[in-house]
């Protein structure tokens, strides 16, 4: 990737809302050139979307689970549709991939307005995923205030760009 590109991604890091004169103006060069690089860079799905990153505290949500999960190791493909769904249309459901490590083969991150909200958000997917999903174990993250000490952003990547 091109020195300006990567300047701009950092930029873009930092802030997304900012307009293409603004960070034409950050980068000395013009605000067409900028318009293209972004362009380029959504196009080449090197920027995948722009959005907001809330504050979950702010919106209710008191715990971040990441829950390490242990799926058969050959799953039929309505199986793998059926969880795709599960996780897809689960909008607690932060991020989902598959993993290695511990013993285990998939990752989840969600968000829960309380212990409750988390324990029946489990329940329901053990229950939903058919015996699939054959073991869970899931670390707890308070998310009140002083507890978290760098949240989640991908605007901590910028410094990459700048170096």
């Amino acid at each position: 990737m091109k020195e300006k590109m990567k300047q701009l991604l950092s930029e873009l890091l930092k802030n997304s809302k900012r307009s293409d004169r603004e960070l034409a103006r950050i980068l000395k060069t013009s605000q067409p050139t900028i318009s293209r690089m972004r362009h380029t860079l959504v196009k080449k799905g090197v920027i995948r979307e722009f959005t907001a990153i809330p504050d979950p505290e702010k919106l209710g949500y008191e715990i971040m689970a990441v829950t390490f999960a242990k799926a058969k190791e050959t799953l039929t493909p309505s199986e793998q549709e059926k969880a795709k769904k599960l996780v897809l249309d689960e909008p607690r459901v932060v991020f989902v991939a598959s993993a290695e490590g511990m013993g285990k083969n998939g990752i989840m991150i969600s968000v829960h307005k309380d212990y409750a909200d988390f324990r029946s958000f489990m329940d329901q997917l053990k229950f939903q995923s058919d015996g699939y999903v054959q073991e869970a174990d899931s670390m707890l993250i308070s998310l009140r205030s002083g507890t978290v000490i760098k949240p989640l952003s991908f605007s901590h990547l910028a410094v990459l760009g700048d170096s």
